[in-house]
């Protein structure tokens, strides 16, 4: 299938590894040049180098913390002119919800609904003008369905669908589109912190208790980074044009609802 993004720039955050990696991976197979950005510059650097010679498009990059002011202000210089955003942040940590205080909930905010909100308001003016544009935000499941051990997560991306739920409608007859992508539990770095507090709580394996949270799933495992990418991709492509709005679920089947 053509995607019809050859030739289009797209800024994906977070993307050394990863989520954020396997976005980068489907877009550039699709003929996009890339503002790659992550906060580890050689992971960065190594990443990028790696897409340059797997597909040959032009990748820039820029390594710095995207949820602060300076590294909005950096990522956002760099990105003028894009026509793909695809947000992204790491997850706060689990815990009670005992444990929190208002520093938890405000880094939390700035992360996971506060930066995508930012890149949002700062990016999509351009594509709105162009006539053409795409935004995913990667969130989490957890939108659909909260998890108890990350009310912290619960709440911030929550948050952050809300505002695109109105923002997406009022932006789509410029041509742009807005989405959420739903991410479950997936082969990446997320996993083993999640799956290494569950281990250290039951007394098990690391790989016991991925094990165990893999039998959890109805497809019997973890997502992979490229499954993950492409339907990021589709999400971009000329294809998805009518596509609103919308929180979609990859998780294996681990989220039992009908709407």
């Amino acid at each position: 299938m053509d995607l019809g993004l050859a030739g289009k720039r797209a800024l994906v955050c977070a993307s050394s590894k990863g989520l954020g990696l396997g976005c980068v991976e489907a877009l550039a197979e699709a003929g996009v040049d890339l503002v790659m950005n992550a906060r580890g510059a050689e992971a960065l650097l190594a990443s990028a180098q790696s897409i340059r010679d797997a597909h040959g498009v032009n990748v820039e990059t820029i390594a710095a913390d995207v949820t602060t002011e300076a590294g909005q202000a950096k990522v956002i210089a760099a990105a003028e002119g894009v026509d793909i955003l695809v947000t992204n942040a790491g997850g706060p940590p689990p815990g009670l919800w005992s444990d929190w205080g208002r520093e938890d909930f405000i880094k939390a905010l700035d992360a996971n609904m506060l930066t995508p909100i930012a890149l949002i308001k700062a990016l999509v003016p351009g594509m709105m003008e162009r006539g053409w544009g795409r935004v995913v935000n990667i969130t989490s499941q957890s939108v659909k369905a909260p998890i108890p051990v990350l009310g912290l997560s619960n709440a911030a991306r929550t948050g952050l669908t809300g505002y695109v739920a109105g923002t997406s409608r009022q932006v789509a007859a410029q041509g742009v589109t807005i989405n959420n992508l739903l991410p479950g539990i997936h082969a990446t770095d997320r996993a083993v912190s999640l799956d290494t507090g569950v281990a250290q709580q039951q007394g098990i394996s690391l790989e016991q208790a991925a094990e165990q949270r893999a039998a959890s799933i109805p497809a019997g495992r973890y997502g992979t980074r490229q499954e993950f990418g492409a339907t990021c991709a589709f999400l971009c492509s000329q294809h998805a044009g009518f596509i609103i709005g919308q929180n979609i679920l990859l998780d294996g089947g681990a989220t039992n609802m009908t709407i």
